[in-house]
């Protein structure tokens, strides 16, 4: 997949461009870009803003569509009506999602758009917009309405969708001590979208939003879902800001591995009862890269999911090399079933064994009382159980289980394609 960014150049690599760029790599697309004026700004200050020519515009936008398949348009940052009306006349004919994020001023304070081009800003992008996503200042300075009231916020969005977007986003519309909702209005149905308020300035946020909500739109997401999964992903970029410079932090991208596997641990420990299938070596949980070629290439948790009397607590933090004998189960794994990337133990129990074979899920097991002696003294029984489980199968298992031996942990292993496909296995066993 091929995404493109049209915007400024932001050189603290918060925003702009250079963020919208680490956005792509995570969710492993190629990202392209097309430069419509360079900014000078760190994490505290802003400094001077300068357009491109209309020359390398035209140039850049020509070289791009001439060579590559685009699968979906993200426009910010565009400055004065010359580019205005260049993007215009190159975008308008195409029939691929665009979403629009008006950016009018930095997070650090500088303008970004010059105020004689609002209205051609209104007359020529706003109408290539599948999603524009305005926050608050940004939605009145397009409509010239404050925002008063939910009936003069649904009034604001019409203004907007009557200029041309298809779907209105207006990011943090209402706001209190514990929420924050974005209010949409798409063609047929308006609705508000609440996430939990993190209290915390950063710079990037907005773009980390729209950039998400491209992706997932040319994923071909419903406008709802790529809202919510972009919505998902900001929270998350804003929740591991990091305060690299002298200033405001800057949000930070983890790639959509360590996204998906945070997402499903989350998920897993607030499980009812879910305490009860932790075993006394505690749980990992583990999804890799593609083609993994050591336990180096898979997420894992660098210390466990610990029982702490009726909770499942996640004790440690998500890093690659994280896990050993869970990572080492599921390299064994994916090397004969490469489509298995996800896998997490549970403690043995028969009534978990009985409730997979009910379920008609294909299940596995190897014992241990046959594990050789240079087995044991090499310390590689994880290895040696699930290639003697798998040797002779015909199916994916989606479960490995070992009944323990003298001293030894008996144990369910549950695999699949991602941490969600595990979530999905495990609420039908437990």
């Amino acid at each position: 997949m091929n995404l493109l960014s049209i915007g400024g150049s932001d050189p603290s690599s918060g925003a702009g461009i250079q963020s919208d760029i680490k956005t792509f790599s995570s969710f492993n697309v190629h990202g392209l870009t097309v430069i419509t004026a360079i900014t000078s700004q760190n994490t505290s200050n802003f400094g001077i803003v300068e357009p491109v020519s209309q020359k390398i515009l035209e140039d850049q936008i020509e070289s791009i569509m001439s060579d590559f398949k685009i699968d979906g348009i993200k426009i910010g940052v565009v400055y004065n009506s010359q580019i205005i009306k260049i993007l215009n006349s190159k975008l308008r004919k195409i029939k691929i999602p665009i979403v629009v994020d008006p950016v009018i001023k930095s997070t650090t304070g500088g303008m970004l758009i010059e105020k004689s081009a609002i209205s051609d800003f209104q007359k020529y992008i706003i109408p290539l917009a599948t999603i524009i996503t305005p926050n608050r200042f940004e939605s009145r300075i397009l409509s010239n309405t404050k925002i008063s009231s939910k009936k003069s916020l649904q009034s604001i969005a019409r203004k907007i969708q009557k200029m041309g977007a298809k779907n209105v986003v207006i990011t943090g519309a209402k706001t209190n001590d514990k929420k924050i909702s974005d209010f949409v209005l798409e063609k047929n149905e308006e609705y508000f979208m609440p996430v939990n308020k993190i209290n915390r300035i950063n710079h990037g946020s907005g773009c980390n939003y729209s950039a998400a909500i491209i992706f997932a739109l040319a994923k071909n997401m419903t406008i709802k879902d790529s809202l919510r999964f972009a919505q998902q992903f900001t929270q998350n970029s804003i929740k591991n800001a990091k305060k690299t410079g002298k200033g405001i932090a800057i949000t930070e991208i983890r790639d959509a591995i360590n996204q998906d596997l945070e997402e499903a641990i989350n998920k897993f420990v607030q499980i009812e009862n879910i305490y009860k299938n932790i075993p006394e070596c505690q749980i990992n949980f583990v999804y890799s890269k593609q083609k993994p070629k050591s336990i180096m290439d898979i997420l894992g948790i660098s210390g466990r999911i610990v029982k702490s009397e009726k909770e499942a607590i996640v004790a440690g933090r998500l890093i690659y090399g994280g896990s050993k004998h869970v990572a080492t189960a599921l390299l064994v794994m994916n090397k004969k079933y490469p489509k298995i990337r996800s896998a997490i133990n549970l403690k043995y129990q028969s009534d978990t064994i009985s409730k997979i074979k009910k379920t008609k899920l294909e299940v596995a097991k190897y014992d241990r009382n046959k594990e050789p002696k240079n087995v044991k003294n090499k310390g590689s029984t994880i290895e040696w159980g699930i290639k003697k489980a798998v040797k002779n199968s015909t199916k994916m298992p989606d479960a490995i289980y070992h009944t323990g031996d003298f001293g030894k942990e008996p144990m369910i292993m549950v695999f699949a394609e991602t941490p969600n496909d595990i979530l999905k296995k495990i609420l039908k066993i437990i």
